[in-house]
């Protein structure tokens, strides 16, 4: 969880009359969310005359590792054996439009674009040099989901 914007008062040396918090949390299932989501609904004022006040919820369901998502994910593994390379599972906590389709029942890999870092930061970049295999990786990919229908 993380408090990445916090906002409030007019100076230094006068007390706020009010500030804001927006917290950003990221989970590996619903069950997860519902439950800190519910938490964060405890969460009582501690200093007298004061409120708290919670707007917003669950934005972007997680992209849960169901058993849809692994047998896709095997295919993708195989896929890069034939290759000559070795496809590795990971996760980020991040957020992308496959955390719907997945949310949907719809078995979903995220990730398998260009490979690089600084997602996000100054200094993110490609790795041009791994541009085709990962194309190829696509490819592969595609055909075998092909040959199950």
């Amino acid at each position: 969880m993380a408090v990445g914007v916090i906002a409030g008062g007019s100076r230094t040396n006068v007390i706020a009359e009010h500030a804001t918090a927006a917290i950003d949390v990221r989970v590996p299932t619903m069950a997860d969310g519902d439950r800190i989501h519910a938490r964060l609904r405890e969460l009582r004022p501690k200093l007298k005359g004061t409120r708290l006040e919670l707007t917003g919820g669950i934005a972007r369901p997680p992209l849960e590792r169901s058993a849809g998502v692994v047998r896709l994910f095997e295919l993708a593994r195989q896929a890069a054996r034939e290759l000559g390379r070795d496809l590795d599972e990971g996760g980020t906590g991040g957020g992308s439009d496959g955390n719907f389709t997945a949310a949907l029942g719809v078995p979903t890999l995220d990730g398998l674009g260009a490979s690089g870092d600084g997602a996000h930061a100054l200094h993110e970049h490609v790795l041009l040099d791994d541009l085709t295999w990962r194309a190829a990786l696509v490819a592969a990919l595609m055909i075998r989901v092909g040959e199950l229908q």
